[in-house]
């Protein structure tokens, strides 16, 4: 059984898990190409991040020629196919709110996908996201391409649900995948009928637990927190620096280090001038997975102020090394952190983030291992990659039964 996984951009900082995911299916005897559409537009730091760059197949990224050629293809080989796509087609543009030139480059980039699909024998199609990548499974498959699944984790995806199409998206598909109770809630409500969202199943995300070793018990002296993701409005990194200012007298040695870049970046960076916090609150720029590691374990906590979250792996990673969680009751976070083994505060609420950080400072490093060796169990029984590719293995699996039959 050959799989193709569609992304929209692979391989990234922000994406591994996407890619533990692919390596435990492989693991399982899958035979997976990977497809995106385009390049990460940042530099890739991770050597991993590097050879799948060169493991992965591109519709778009120099090849808008190409696009042009497979479409032209696509109108004179199938005409079938194209009729019969053109309704779906036209359905996600208006609800996009006519955002024709996009639609249209979504239908060539699935004539090539069917072509591509063709020539290197994909069975079924995955895709990540419930936007575009699933868009262009879609049409693939209405233009007599594989049949496709696709993974959403929200919250994006759920802000204007109408104009993603959703019921067309879960109608068409095999199957679906949620990543928490949070996400499964939301595509049960967008599914067509009650039959699309018995499509619907729960595959939590995933670690290569491997990789992720206890730490030892912090230091009593260890005054350092970290916060791993890409700087943006949605991360509420911005707040970090008053909070850490309203804390620097009690605990004169406090530290932040912030892992990631984005567009908040600059803005963040006035807020530390603001807060006169330059030596409390240091910007590291992206790191490689094994230096992010190093640096949660060399901290007493995880910090991720997050307004708009799915659920994040770093927090997964954090637990898996040991270390507790101060982060914000949204979508499926409570369903991993609770206060056995982390913090939850409101989004935006200053007050509740420094009375946490207080917490968090003053915790005995006792109670922050044993909060850690908690969180870790949960992770061990919710998110070992191996639980999240044998169930996308089954569901697999039974696609490919039931097109055979």
């Amino acid at each position: 059984m050959k799989i193709g996984y569609l992304l929209n951009t692979y391989p990234g900082p922000s994406n591994t898990f996407i890619r533990d995911e692919i390596e435990a299916l492989e693991d399982l005897g899958l035979d997976i190409t990977r497809i995106a559409v385009r390049r990460f537009g940042g530099a890739l730091v991770d050597p991993v991040d590097l050879r799948e760059r060169e493991q992965t197949k591109y519709l778009l990224d120099g090849n808008i020629p190409g696009l042009f050629f497979s479409a032209i293809k696509e109108l004179v080989s199938n005409p079938v196919g194209v009729a019969r796509s053109l309704p779906a087609w036209w359905s996600l543009t208006r609800r996009a709110s006519g955002r024709t030139t996009r639609h249209i480059a979504y239908l060539m980039q699935a004539a090539a996908l069917r072509q591509k699909a063709k020539t290197l024998g994909i069975t079924h199609i995955h895709a990540h996201f419930s936007t575009n990548a699933a868009a262009v499974a879609m049409l693939t498959k209405l233009l007599g391409g594989p049949s496709y699944s696709f993974t959403a984790h929200g919250p994006d995806e759920f802000v204007q649900a109408p104009r993603n199409s959703f019921e067309a998206k879960i109608a068409n598909a095999k199957f679906v995948i949620s990543i928490s109770e949070y996400c499964r809630a939301k595509l049960t409500d967008l599914a067509g009928t009650a039959g699309d969202a018995g499509k619907i199943h729960i595959a939590r995300c995933g670690l290569d637990l491997r990789k992720f070793e206890v730490a030892p018990q912090v230091a009593p002296d260890n005054m350092t927190l970290v916060c791993v993701g890409r700087l943006c409005p949605q991360k509420g990194q911005v707040h970090l620096p008053q909070a850490i200012a309203t804390l620097r007298r009690r605990f004169p040695g406090i530290r932040l280090f912030l892992l990631g870049d984005g567009e908040s970046r600059s803005e963040i960076e006035k807020e530390i001038l603001l807060h006169d916090v330059g030596r409390e609150v240091v910007l590291l720029g992206w790191a490689t997975n094994d230096q992010v590691r190093r640096r949660i374990a060399d901290s007493r906590a995880l910090l991720l102020p997050s307004y708009a979250e799915g659920l994040p792996v770093v927090i997964m990673e954090s637990l898996a090394i040991g270390r507790p969680v101060l982060s914000t009751v949204i979508a499926g976070i409570p369903e991993l952190v609770d206060s056995t083994c982390g913090w939850l505060v409101t989004p935006g609420d200053s007050d509740a983030l420094a009375a946490a950080l207080t917490d968090v400072m003053s915790s005995d490093p006792a109670e922050l291992a044993r909060m850690g060796l908690k969180g870790r169990a949960r992770v061990e029984q919710l998110h070992d990659r191996r639980l999240l590719a044998r169930r996308l293995h089954q569901l697999m699996l039974q696609t490919l039964e039931n097109t055979a039959h």
